[in-house]
């Protein structure tokens, strides 16, 4: 689940970092605080089917400049 390309990707633009964590916290079960490992980690079926409805089929990555671009709409949202 986890893409460095798309970590890099972030990284490399400070003006999103607060987004980023928005969305990371948006996209998090409820109570995530709860149940360890205690992190904002977002339900692997929410990834799924999110990644589903972008790109026809589950198994795919999610591409860098698909989550920037998002990020950037969330931003001006």
């Amino acid at each position: 689940m986890f893409n460095p390309r798309v970590f890099i990707a972030i990284l490399l633009r400070p003006y999103l970092w607060p987004t980023a964590v928005g969305a990371l916290f948006g996209f998090a079960p409820a109570r995530w605080w709860t149940r360890y490992p205690f992190l904002p980690i977002p339900d692997r079926t929410v990834i799924e089917w999110r990644v589903t409805t972008a790109y026809g089929r589950r198994d795919m990555a999610l591409a860098a400049h698909d989550v920037i671009s998002y990020l950037r709409w969330r931003r001006a949202a």
